[in-house]
């Protein structure tokens, strides 16, 4: 059987770039024909790339060379600024495309269930990530007022906030920060940061590479506990960790390189200090009308990877919460959805209803499918069950024929135009993308940042973005 399909991915960051590549080359090594149309909210692609990664990490927006290879071939065309379940209904791209696979990821904070969570100066970390790497649908403006900060979390994305937090402006300038970024930062009273963890040092959740970029920070010193270490010992767990996971044996070479180093020179002499806390698990932020202070339970490791309460509590001075416990999907109109796993159910990447039956022509792909677990070289595995299990659909006659003839590309275009959509494409991409690096080019220092070059400078507002894409600059003067 010869394959002829017509597919829509609803998401444009890793994962449905990924989904959408495989897909076309699984049906060519068949012999057959997939037109794939890739939806994304945003009016430029890459999704967690873009706005999830923080600034200073080229090494891993290098990501985006290669997806930007695998658009830029011509065999996924790409539909920015559209909201499926908004601009267009589920129903209506089941009507036009044999399948529909969503990768739409994680954007929101999962809870944190403590008293005096709700109180102002306490933030989730994914808001304070959108807002850094300037997402257009979040303020301009953040309220960095806070000398002592916490961060809850013991993963790269609370390493993330902590660095971004305690890092000089003049050392993430270089990178693609938006202008009204770097100048919430500039005015940060911040001097000192505190990373917290609930369990020990032989179980946090952090890569190798980020626990040593934090080190080399310029002019902020990484401080460390005895207490946590002592507190730690003898946890066999983590002991077994330690012996078979050389990751775990680098990090922990890292921790106790700063434990040692904190010992034989004492206080050190950066302006700003990020502290990292381990057996702490936290039971209550107070203050009077804001946050005033964070209170903590000491935990103790049981010897099987995790921990129990001691009925020891501290208490720290800090003016701001972030916490970073993890993140969370989102429901999409008309598309099953589990509140509680915040994943749409599927089984293999196959999206099923109430019953447990598949629903014929939808699937699942990345966070949205397995929850915001693993690096993003993971979503290349995910992708590939759930595009192994839509070709054999396919090639079972599972999938049903579309009820709109649609073959040419155009109709869905034309609905979108009827609809007043101002939609965003490849070539839009490629606009956008030149005029910021045009940006960075022309971008001349202050004298306070004298030598600094910077490659990019991100556009925030989204109508900026969809004039650039849209070749409708002279709209914004």
């Amino acid at each position: 059987m010869t394959l002829s399909l017509r597919v829509a991915i609803v998401g444009a960051g890793p994962a449905g770039i990924y989904a959408g590549n495989i897909l076309r080359r699984q049906v060519a090594e068949q012999g057959g024909e997939v037109a794939i149309d890739l939806f994304e909210s945003l009016p430029a692609p890459y999704g967690l790339i873009r706005y999830g990664v923080a600034p200073d990490h080229p090494r891993i927006k290098g990501i985006v060379n290669s997806l930007h290879e695998m658009l830029d071939a011509g065999d996924i065309r790409l539909i920015g600024n559209v909201e499926v379940g908004r601009d267009v209904e589920v129903g209506e791209l089941q009507q036009r495309y044999d399948a529909v696979i969503f990768a739409t990821g994680a954007l929101r904070d999962a809870p944190l269930d403590i008293p005096g969570i709700d109180l102002p100066g306490s933030y989730g970390a994914a808001d304070f990530v959108a807002w850094y790497d300037g997402h257009p649908d979040v303020p301009r403006s953040w309220p960095l007022e806070a000398r002592e900060i916490a961060v809850i979390g013991n993963g790269n994305v609370a390493l993330d906030v902590a660095r971004v937090l305690a890092k000089h402006p003049k050392d993430i300038l270089s990178t693609d920060i938006p202008a009204n970024v770097l100048a919430g930062l500039e005015a940060s009273p911040v001097t000192d940061v505190h990373v917290f963890g609930r369990r020990g040092p032989g179980h946090v959740k952090f890569t190798p590479i980020e626990l040593r970029e934090l080190g080399e920070v310029p002019d902020v010193d990484i401080v460390v506990y005895d207490d946590d270490f002592e507190r730690a010992a003898g946890d066999a767990h983590a002991e077994a960790l330690h012996a078979a996971n050389n990751q775990v044996k680098v990090m922990t070479r890292t921790l106790n390189g700063w434990r040692a180093a904190a010992g034989s020179t004492g206080a050190g002499t950066a302006s700003r200090r990020l502290h990292l806390h381990f057996l702490h698990s936290p039971a209550e932020i107070t203050g009077d009308g804001k946050v005033e202070a964070i209170r903590f339970e000491r935990t103790r490791p049981v010897g099987d990877g995790s921990v129990e309460g001691t009925g020891e509590f501290v208490e720290y001075p800090v003016q701001a919460v972030y916490r970073a416990v993890g993140y969370a999907s989102s429901p999409i109109r008309d598309v099953p959805f589990d509140e509680r796993a915040a994943v749409i159910p599927n089984a293999g990447g196959r999206v099923v209803d109430a019953s447990g039956e598949s629903i014929p022509g939808v699937y699942a792909t990345g966070w949205i499918k397995r929850g915001p677990v693993g690096l993003i070289g993971h979503t290349k595995g995910d992708a590939l069950e759930t595009i192994t299990n839509l070709v054999a659909d396919a090639q079972a006659g599972v999938l049903a024929a579309p009820a709109i003839d649609a073959a040419d590309g155009t109709e869905i275009l034309d609905l979108l135009d009827a609809r007043g959509v101002e939609h965003t494409s490849w070539q839009g991409w490629l606009a956008l993308d030149a005029q910021e690096r045009g940006l960075g080019e022309s971008f001349e220092a202050p004298e306070r940042y004298a030598g600094v070059v910077r490659e990019r400078v991100k556009v925030v507002p989204r109508e900026e973005q969809v004039a650039i894409s849209r070749d409708d600059v002279l709209a914004l003067s």
